[in-house]
């Protein structure tokens, strides 16, 4: 008989485990997209905020971070462009 403590830390390693792996990537991207947002907003204004529309449809992490990233770098929206395109 599997007892409440058993079946609790199987709980948490199979279905916990899984659900904590995709909230922390989704807390991730959530959290890089408003950094890309501001980020735009500031150094670009409202031109820049007309990007946001094709950055919400990225799922990659990895892209949102050098999106992130570029912004520090990148002197157009062109060149921002170039590292999600």
């Amino acid at each position: 008989m599997v007892t409440t403590v058993e079946w609790t830390r199987q709980w948490r390693e199979e279905g916990l485990g899984e659900g904590f792996q995709e909230g922390f990537q989704q807390g991730l991207r959530d959290g890089l997209i408003a950094g890309i947002e501001l980020g735009l907003e500031l150094k670009f204004g409202s031109e820049g905020l007309r990007l946001l529309p094709d950055i919400y449809k990225i799922a990659d992490v990895d892209v949102l971070r050098a999106l992130f990233e570029g912004l520090k770098m990148v002197n157009t929206l062109e060149e921002l462009r170039r590292i999600y395109v």
